[in-house]
Order: C-alpha cells, then sequence, then structure tokens
C-alpha cells in the first residue's frame, strides 16, 4: 500500500519516476541491460534494480593518461635517409677539412662551394669505399656545406616556412612550433661542443658573444628571426637555442582578417588608427604575435614620414623608405660601455623623428616613450606583456614607478590616459591560433581610475571535435571617442561606420 492507501503501478509494480543520469562531455554511455527484477524479502513487490550512474570517465581518464605519459618521448631521433646520410658525413667531414683552406671557403658562396666541394667529396667517399647514388651524394654535399658556412642541422628547420619556433634543448632535443602546436624535430647535434659552435656563430654575426663569463645572449638572424641563446653554467642540459622566425612574407593586417586572426571591421579600424597616427599599444602575451601585429600596423605609416624602431634585437621590418632602425648593446667585460631602450628613447627625441615605435617596453623607458607620444610625436606604438588591457595600463603604471623617476601615481595615470589613445590585445589560444580579442580606447580619467571603452571584442562560443574554437568578433557598437582625431585625417566616417 502507498502512503495514499492505493497500491503504486500498473499490474502491482511501482510507479517510474526516471532516473537520473549524469551529465556527459560527450556522446553519452550506452544503457546496461535491464537486470530481472529481485525481491525483497518482506516485500511481496518485486523491486527493480536501480541503474547504476556511470562516472563522466572522459575528463578524468585524460587527466590519468597525461599523468601516465611517459617523458622517454622526448628525445629528437633521425632516422631513415637522413639517417645514413648524417653517419657518413661524420665520416667524410674531418677528412674534407684537411682539405680545405677554411679562408677560402668562408669567401665562396653556397653554390659557388658546392661545385668545389663536389669532387673532393667524391675523393674522400673512394678513400673510405662508400659508394653513394645520385640523390644520397647530393644530400651529403648539403649537410656538409650547412655544417661547414650555415648553421648546421638547424637550416633545415629554418628552410621550413611551417617552422614559425625552433627550440634546442641540448644537443639531443629540439622542438619545433608548427601551426601552433609543438612537435619534437627529427634533427640532432654530434655533441654540446658542435651546438656550442653554431650557437657562437649566430651570435657572432652581429657582433656579440656568448661564453661562461657572458652567458646569456640575443641576437639576429640575417632574415630577422629573433634568437636567444642560454649556455651552461645557466642552462643544465647543455646550450639552449630558441629561434622566432618570421614569415618571409610580411603579413598585412587584410591577411590578418583571411586568416580569422580579426574581422573585416576590426582591420578596417586598425588601418585607420594607423594612418591617424593614434598613438597604439599592443599588449599580449609570449609569442602571441605582437611584433606581427606592430609590423602590420606599420604598413599604414605614410611614407613621407621619419620613422625611428628601438629594440633590443632588431627585429621589426617596416617597408617605409625612412625608416631608422636602432639597436641596443650590451656591456662589455669590464661591465662598462651598456646602452640601454632608455638611452636610445632619449637619444631619438633629438634625431627628428614623426613616430617613435618601441620593439617592447619593459622598464623605466615607458616614462619616456609616454613624453615621446605626448610631444608631437604622434602615432608612436609598441608592444608590452599583458593579459588584457586593463592589466596593460596597471603595468605602465607600475613600470614608471618602479624607475628612479618620483612621480605620483595619479600624475602618471594622468599621463598614460592623455598619451595613449588605443590598446590592442593579442592573445595566442590554446589551440594554436592567435586572435585580436580586444580593441580598446583609453578615453581619459574619472578620479584616479583610467577610464577606456572597448570598441571590438572576440567572445567564445564553442569548440569543435579536432579542438578548433569557434567565436564571434563583436562591435560593441559605441561611438568612437577617437573619431575627432580620425576626421583630420579625413577618416571619420569610415571610422565610425566600422565600429558600429
Amino acid at each position: 500500500m502507498s502512503a495514499f492507501g492505493k497500491r503504486g503501478g500498473v499490474g502491482g509494480q511501482r510507479p517510474s519516476f526516471g532516473v537520473a543520469r549524469p551529465m556527459q562531455a560527450t556522446a553519452p554511455a550506452p544503457a546496461p541491460a535491464p537486470s530481472a527484477p529481485r525481491e525483497t524479502p518482506g516485500d511481496p513487490f518485486p523491486v527493480a534494480d536501480a541503474e547504476p550512474i556511470a562516472p563522466p570517465m572522459d575528463a578524468l581518464q585524460r587527466l590519468a593518461e597525461r599523468q601516465a605519459a611517459s617523458g622517454e618521448a622526448g628525445q629528437s631521433k633521425v632516422e631513415g635517409f637522413e639517417s645514413s646520410v648524417h653517419r657518413i658525413k661524420e665520416q667524410v667531414l674531418p677528412r674534407l677539412l684537411e682539405r680545405v683552406d677554411p679562408e677560402a671557403a668562408a669567401s665562396l658562396s653556397k653554390n659557388e662551394l658546392a661545385e668545389e666541394f663536389s669532387p673532393i667529396i667524391g675523393e674522400v667517399l673512394a678513400e673510405l669505399k662508400i659508394t653513394l647514388n645520385r640523390r644520397e651524394q647530393f644530400a651529403l654535399e648539403k649537410v656538409l656545406i650547412d655544417e661547414l658556412l650555415g648553421l648546421g642541422p638547424l637550416e633545415e628547420l629554418l628552410a621550413d616556412p611551417d617552422v614559425s619556433d625552433i627550440m634546442v634543448n641540448g644537443p639531443q632535443q629540439t622542438y619545433i612550433e608548427r601551426k601552433g602546436k609543438l612537435e619534437i624535430a627529427p634533427i640532432q647535434f654530434r655533441d654540446e661542443e658542435h651546438l656550442f659552435q653554431i650557437a657562437q656563430r649566430i651570435v657572432n654575426q652581429v657582433g656579440r658573444r656568448v661564453d661562461q663569463t657572458t652567458p646569456l645572449a640575443d641576437a639576429r638572424l640575417k632574415d630577422g628571426s629573433r634568437v636567444n641563446v642560454i649556455v651552461p653554467p645557466l642552462s643544465l642540459r647543455g646550450t639552449a637555442i630558441s629561434i622566432r622566425k618570421f614569415s618571409a612574407k610580411p603579413i598585412t593586417l587584410d591577411m590578418m582578417a583571411k586568416f580569422g586572426s580579426m574581422s573585416e571591421k576590426m582591420a578596417t579600424a586598425l588601418k585607420i588608427a594607423g594612418a591617424s597616427r593614434f598613438n597604439i599599444v599592443i599588449s599580449g602575451g609570449t609569442g602571441s604575435g605582437k611584433t606581427t601585429m606592430l609590423n602590420a600596423l606599420s604598413k599604414m605609416i605614410d611614407p613621407g614620414e621619419r620613422v625611428i624602431t628601438i629594440e633590443d634585437a632588431a627585429e621589426l621590418r617596416l617597408q617605409q623608405p625612412h625608416w631608422l632602425p636602432l639597436e641596443t648593446r650590451p656591456a662589455n667585460l669590464e661591465g662598462q660601455g651598456a646602452i640601454t631602450i632608455r638611452d636610445l628613447v632619449i637619444n631619438a627625441l633629438r634625431m627628428r623623428p614623426d613616430r617613435i615605435i618601441l620593439g617592447e617596453i619593459r622598464g623605466s623607458e615607458c616614462f619616456d616613450m609616454l613624453a615621446a607620444m605626448n610631444t608631437g610625436h604622434d602615432g608612436s606604438m609598441c608592444t608590452l606583456h599583458s593579459n588584457s588591457p586593463r592589466e596593460c595600463l596597471a603595468r605602465m603604471e607600475n613600470m614608471v614607478m618602479m624607475s628612479d623617476i618620483k612621480v605620483p601615481k595619479e600624475a602618471i595615470s594622468r599621463q598614460i590616459a592623455d598619451s595613449v589613445d588605443m590598446i590592442v590585445q593579442v592573445k595566442r589560444l590554446r589551440d594554436g591560433s592567435r586572435r585580436v580579442t580586444n580593441v580598446t580606447e583609453v578615453i581619459g580619467m574619472e578620479g584616479p581610475v583610467i577610464v577606456t571603452q572597448e570598441l571590438f571584442k572576440f567572445e567564445y562560443l564553442d569548440e569543435t571535435a579536432d579542438g578548433k574554437i569557434i567565436g564571434e568578433y563583436r562591435s560593441s557598437g559605441l561611438r568612437p571617442y577617437t573619431l575627432e582625431k580620425a576626421k583630420q585625417f579625413g577618416f571619420d566616417q569610415p571610422f565610425l561606420e566600422a565600429c558600429l
């Protein structure tokens, strides 16, 4: 009997009000087959077994697999055809060096050296009684020339247009970034000495040095790619080289819109901001695309303007005819002669620039950059590490306060509000894509707080089965505060239409 004086259900069975099921991240697991009803002693009515609740194993299983993942796979391996060529190279190289004049070889180009080497390599192979077909001999010549004139095993990765980052963690392990994802590279160095020689070759090209007394060095390659080298005793696994490659074809704002890094309206608004001499700060994390965005925005600079760029290691590649790049200098062995970014900014103000572009601000030079933006150098740009536009403003305040300039916080905030017109926030998402997530205007001060207005924002919507993030670029529909500045250059109407 039920509490209401009636037997429940039809045919003497209790009514079923449904069974609670767990939320599933993916497709629901198949329901278990119904078991035979069991009878409880002392109860004349059979009770159906409760359906077991399956825990959401997908996410937990992924965590367990990650925890159990072995670290043994993190060693670069050279296999197959490349492996045989590298083995032969180790035998041929010492004998080849005995027959070659290093000074004469250094004066030749790679193509000329290949012609000179071909018969000599043939002689060495005959001595060693090694027979190679045409393909193998051509590959061997290339590897040997890369070893003597180039950067050894790194040449193969530098020639691959899909590789955007190269990270050498000692002679036995090299990782690359391809399409936003990290993967192990199929190259190896002979030993630590071999890797150290290549690191020295890179930094010597730009007049710098790396050894135990100066174990850190920033440099650049001929194509503008940025290089950082750190050697023992600071690096415990051997010499470490990090190379940030740049696209051979300069990326424009239109290309970014086509790739999905921003919307067409955002691209139009940023083009107008660059052409109308807005003071722009590009904010983002490491590897998020700040320098690429700075290069793209610089294409909107009038060819008649004098542009000075200041960087630690010159990597900006502007297309303007009147462009002067400046680069800092580290201290010598005696700890003297260092030229900092701040020194160059102060000097650049005396060089009659129309715009000053700073590769990255990370210290006291922030105050001098703000002064430049506020004293007739409209259109100046810089990059800065931060995760949001609001955090970007806070970091600028902190950098000025950390310097030896004794200025009240409110005065610093007011100078930032008066100097900066726009903050462009870029971000590398977890699927490897790089997107402009915010375009924010700096309006002014309201009490002690800097007031901003968001023009565009990237809204996360969903994620595909293969991990690709789906989102939407949304305009706030607000009238831009900087419309008056755009009007001076005749861009007020298209700017307003792009933002609404």
